[in-house]
């Protein structure tokens, strides 16, 4: 991530946005339950946008260089790591936040299939990202530096479907935001949620929430549970050849 991006999170323009989505996670986290919700890469130097998960234990993942270029900066993370290697076990969280992750990563689907990894059978995926054909993504276009600063790429989300889908995703719901220009005075949060009369500008990113499907890979499991609860209902359990030997 670029040094001057963390700057730009803390001008008005970028509180305003942080303010927004950190809104939005609250209704999108409400049905999250579990053990563990992980956000995967910094967005500002707080953890607002884990502040409703509703898991026992929340934790906030940034990527080294990130760290490196927060330097002075009031970091509240609890992993620096290699975004593509995450040191967390399989199958062991609940939910993942992606605030705007994948568009600063060199490898956005390598990025996705570690998050996979780690996402139990139906845990929660939620992710952040600016809308290409918007004000917004208009100027991250046209900017040598990216908009906001050190922006790599901008993907649709047409394309974050198709992926998603690859990877075995139901998409639950899909939100637009930020209805206003990329410059000048941020307007009132309402105007800035949902498109109105006033405001008849496309919305300048979107919110996805996906669901890991839980695929049952064969039904050897269930044969041995069937197994050994019949042996158990019987009332007596089957003597083993240790036992057979000593009769």
């Amino acid at each position: 991530m670029s040094s001057a991006l963390f700057p730009w999170l803390n001008s008005a323009q970028g509180r305003a946005l942080r303010v927004t989505e950190a809104q939005l996670l609250d209704e999108a986290l409400e049905d999250c339950f579990g053990w563990e919700a992980l956000q995967v890469g910094a967005w500002g130097a707080d953890r607002d946008l884990l502040r409703a998960a509703r898991t026992r234990s929340q934790t906030l993942v940034a990527s080294r260089m990130t760290a490196r270029s927060q330097m002075g900066v009031d970091q509240s993370s609890d992993i620096e790591c290699r975004l593509t290697q995450l040191p967390i076990v399989s199958d062991s969280v609940d939910a993942v936040i992606l605030p705007h992750t994948l568009e600063f990563e060199s490898d956005p689907y390598a990025l996705l299939r570690e998050v996979d990894r780690v996402l139990t059978g139906e845990g929660k995926l939620l992710i952040l990202g600016f809308s290409p054909w918007s004000p917004w993504g208009l100027r991250a276009q046209a900017s040598r530096s990216g908009f906001p600063p050190g922006l790599r790429r901008l993907i649709s989300e047409r394309r974050l479907r198709d992926w998603l889908k690859l990877l075995g995703y139901d998409v639950l719901e899909q939100r637009k935001y930020l209805h206003e220009l990329p410059w000048g005075e941020p307007i009132e949060p309402s105007y800035r949620m949902q498109r109105g009369m006033f405001y008849l500008l496309p919305g300048g990113a979107y919110l996805l929430k996906a669901k890991k499907r839980l695929h049952t890979l064969t039904p050897l499991r269930p044969r041995l549970l069937e197994r050994r609860r019949s042996s158990v209902l019987g009332g007596l359990t089957e003597p083993s050849s240790a036992n057979r030997s000593k009769s």
